[in-house]
């Protein structure tokens, strides 16, 4: 199997699971137990890893909490800032194209009296500043705005939009799902001024089941206050309660550890492979049309539409030895609404096709799925 579908998740590297496999088998100390050997390893195993993705964000180790995955970081952030903030506001502002994760909740929210904007995007899913400048309201709250997209790959320009907000209208918090883009760009929070960022360890060779929530300090040292989603025994400084997931905490910690260390690496070796893919693909489909930003986008991330090819039969067929999508993993029986968003009929979506690439991809792994994948279609014309 070749895997061309590492937007939906990504192979464990061994190095997380190794250093995994202790937190399994022998080290399995709960952290908040005190006093003897097993807890006190635990927790310190924590801790190494906090300051791993801190290191990853360039941010402070108490900056980060532990949660299950991404997906709970945006719940946590909007239901909390809508929640402990309502006396001030009930505005939010998202985009249309967002992860399911912040529509729905977003959704949920309007369901209880808050208003939610949802920004258009151009023809390549950006949000533009003025668009955003135009929907901040006195009583706006939140803005949550993803910085790279997971369907077309394409970045906003998070620091511009961040910066804005905070300069302009300092009362209002500044989210950004950061799930699809780290160890492929450089993320660094001492110079992007978002309020919190959302990350999941297995969209960058960790495993699934553990994320992670910035939260950034105000200038006196007091981290932003924020209803929790989990009551119960105050771990993780009261934001997020329940036993520490420390086998996934440490694989969390290891796979931001290989991230950093690897960062310009890895994005060569996606950039190098992308390139090959998106070269090889013109020469054999002229009238292909790619879709999302063509520079200001996520490493290794390809979407394309390929006119009269229908998506679901071609991927239907090479099931067995190659992984490539539609689009996201989170919504995959329905059409897709960030092509929609970014100005493709319905047709044209189902046309359309998403390959994303992992630092374990060949050279012959793409020129062997190109050749199956042109096969499958003209098996499909005849």
């Amino acid at each position: 199997m070749i895997y061309l579908d590492n937007s939906a998740t990504t192979p464990i590297d061994p190095e997380v699971s190794k250093a995994m496999w202790p937190y399994l088998t022998e080290e399995y100390g709960n952290p908040s137990s005190k006093y003897y050997t097993l807890a006190e390893n635990a927790k310190k195993a924590v801790e190494e890893a906090r300051g791993h993705v801190a290191s990853l964000l360039s941010c402070q180790p108490n900056e980060i909490i532990f949660t299950s995955c991404a997906t709970e970081s945006n719940n946590f952030v909007l239901k909390g800032i809508a929640h402990y903030y309502k006396n001030k506001g009930k505005h939010i502002i998202t985009s249309k194209i967002e992860h399911k994760s912040i529509l729905e909740t977003c959704k949920f929210l309007e369901s209880e009296g808050y208003e939610v904007t949802y920004l258009d995007v151009d023809q390549y899913g950006q949000v533009q500043l003025e668009t955003l400048k135009n929907a901040i309201r006195e009583d706006t709250i939140l803005v949550s705005i993803m910085w790279g997209n997971n369907e077309i790959g394409t970045l906003n320009n998070i620091e511009e939009l961040a910066k804005y907000v905070k300069e302009h209208h300092p009362h209002v918090f500044f989210h950004t799902d950061a799930t699809q883009v780290l160890g492929k760009i450089e993320v660094d929070l001492s110079k992007v001024p978002v309020d919190f960022l959302s990350l999941s360890a297995h969209k960058m060779y960790g495993p699934k089941g553990i994320g992670a929530c910035f939260i950034r300090k105000r200038e006196l040292g007091l981290r932003t206050k924020i209803t929790p989603l989990l009551h119960g025994g105050n771990q993780e400084d009261g934001y997020r309660s329940g036993t520490l997931n420390v086998h996934n905490i440490v694989g969390l910690g290891k796979a931001a550890e290989i991230a950093k260390a690897n960062l310009k690496e890895h994005q060569a070796k996606l950039l190098e492979l992308e390139k090959q893919l998106v070269s090889t693909l013109k020469e054999n489909f002229p009238n292909i049309k790619f879709n999302g930003h063509p520079k200001q986008k996520i490493p290794g991330v390809i979407n394309f539409t390929i006119p009269g090819i229908n998506n679901e039969l071609i991927i239907r067929s090479l099931k067995d030895e190659f992984a490539i999508s539609t689009g996201s993993a989170c919504s995959i029986n329905e059409p897709s609404y960030v092509l929609s968003a970014i100005g493709l009929n319905v047709m044209e979506v189902k046309n359309s096709f998403r390959i994303s690439l992992n630092k374990y991809i060949t050279n012959k792994d793409i020129d062997r799925f190109i050749c199956n994948f042109k096969n499958s279609i003209l098996n499909l014309m005849i």
